[in-house]
């Protein structure tokens, strides 16, 4: 610290989520004096990670990779479990086929063929993952087996992955300050210098010889979602951090920086209808295994078309589109034991009847004839002939809907009926700053920014339209690490040479 309150570092890393603290611990860990701004109270810091599971998308070739991650894993569990294999081929295609071939090939490269070896740098550093059982995997024939590309989380969810690398750089020395908003860039000619952030009402100043973006999207101001992602999104409810509003992009585009990426686009789910902004347990992810119809009482939506992580990021804007933003998920009690815990908690907008008639005269706003005939419509259209099973794409479709349902298409006909609200919540804006392979900022002409570098989710390329699940985590590691590898190469090179 300098006189006059204000403070020096050679690296000062905006935010102090899951990639900012990557940047940071690995930083540190080179050789750099790292100090961390992070705008909310610490009571509420981590950013979006805090409210996350903690899932994360990593290459693996089988049970001796997951060992390495996961070195708690006994016998028995390997033994009762299929975990199957990811390779970094398939995470690339993944990557691709979701953003319709538009992610940037360099970065999407990079996440997938880092990813594994950034989980053993995570665990190296104290972070401990375990399988996700209870989300991930279905028990059929007395073994449990993996789907969708991902089966591990961060042990206590996003909360105690925070805490793991929090604790973790402050063994590093990483000084972290909270209520610290970040409000202009010191730069020139010569590049990035440090951070005027307002700390408690009060403005001061960090000089650094390198600054690390990672302050999230702007999911939480509704001017900017409106602006850039379009008419209704001022009425999508908030998931996550409610301090992610953009200031971290705001004050690179001011010194130049290029946008880039899906600014239109957003990662957006379907969640309780009623539950206030940036609440846990918004979400209500197991649409696959039953119909979602909107007030009309239409389906409007392939709930089967993927597995459930790789369509849940882009159907919360379909429901955005319907009639008074909202819809119903409706299953019956051959699936009712397949939903996620998320349905089981007391804070639901949910309603139970004995018959589909009770059912459709207790959901609010539905137009109970549409609704009745479009569930006699589907049942039809059910291919019984089809065995259903849960952990793979089971083909169990219908045929000749205008909207077909391409898997776990189950009639909906033996009660209890359970029916869900549901409306849009965002969690992440895709748009954000153009990065090179080293996490260096880009200007307007597309040369690096000297000494500004970024990471998570303000970075801009990686996402359109759509994403794989927990693929957001591994980015925000991967580059956190590239990024504070960096800037702390950087601050070295930069380093004014000692007399002798």
């Amino acid at each position: 610290m300098t006189k006059a309150g204000n403070y020096e570092a050679d690296i000062v890393v905006v935010g102090a989520g899951n990639a900012a603290m990557s940047a940071a611990i690995a930083a540190s860990e080179n050789g750099a004096n790292v100090i961390v701004l992070e705008k909310a109270p610490e009571s509420e810091k981590g950013g979006n990670t805090t409210y996350t599971h903690g899932s994360i998308r990593f290459a693996y070739n089988g049970v001796e990779d997951l060992k390495e991650i996961m070195p708690d894993l006994t016998p028995e569990e390997i033994e009762s479990t299929d975990f199957g294999t990811y390779s970094e081929e398939e995470y690339f295609d993944d990557m691709c086929r979701l953003t319709d071939y538009r992610t940037n090939p360099e970065l999407a490269s990079l996440l997938t063929s880092q990813s594994f070896e950034t989980m053993k740098w995570l665990v190296s550093h104290k972070v401990r993952f375990v399988p996700i059982y209870g989300r991930q995997a279905f028990k059929v024939d007395g073994k449990f087996k993996f789907w969708g590309g991902m089966i591990a989380e961060s042990a206590g969810g996003g909360p105690g992955l925070v805490e793991a690398l929090h604790e973790e750089a402050k063994k590093l020395g990483v000084q972290i300050l909270f209520n610290a908003m970040a409000t202009e860039l010191i730069h020139d000619d010569e590049g990035v210098h440090g951070v005027i952030f307002k700390q408690n009402g009060k403005t001061t100043e960090v000089r650094a010889k390198a600054v690390i973006l990672a302050s999230g999207g702007f999911h939480a101001n509704q001017e900017m979602r409106t602006r850039y992602l379009g008419p209704k999104w001022d009425l999508a409810h908030a998931r996550g951090s409610r301090f992610n509003t953009g200031e971290g992009i705001n004050i690179a585009l001011k010194i130049g920086a290029m946008p880039y990426g899906n600014w239109s686009g957003a990662h957006s789910v379907g969640g309780d209808r009623y539950l206030p902004d940036h609440t846990e347990g918004f979400q209500r992810l197991s649409y696959p295994f039953g119909i979602m119809v909107n007030t009309e009482g239409k389906r409007f939506v392939d709930e089967g078309a993927d597995f459930r992580n790789y369509t849940y990021a882009k159907y919360g804007k379909l429901i955005l589109e319907q009639p008074g933003q909202a819809a119903w998920q409706v299953f019956d009690q051959k699936v009712a034991r397949l939903l996620r815990d998320e349905y089981k908690v007391k804070q639901v907008t949910k309603v139970k009847a004995n018959t589909l008639e009770e059912l459709a005269e207790k959901m609010e706003g539905i137009d109970t004839e549409g609704f009745l005939n479009e569930v006699k419509r589907y049942n039809a259209a059910v291919r019984k002939d089809i065995p259903f099973n849960p952990n793979i794409k089971d083909g169990r479709c219908t045929e000749g809907l205008e909207v077909r349902k391409s898997n776990w298409a189950n009639t909906i006909d033996e009660g209890p009926f359970e029916a869900y609200g549901v409306t849009c919540g965002i969690t992440f804006t895709f748009g954000g700053l153009k990065i090179n392979t080293e996490a260096e900022v880009q200007d307007l002409l597309s040369q690096s920014i000297p000494g500004l570098y970024a990471t998570g989710e303000l970075v801009g390329g990686l996402f359109y339209f759509n994403y794989p699940g927990g693929a957001g985590l591994m980015a925000g590691s991967v580059f956190g690490k590239i990024a504070g590898e960096n800037a702390a190469r950087f601050v070295k090179q930069h380093e004014p040479l000692k007399l002798t």
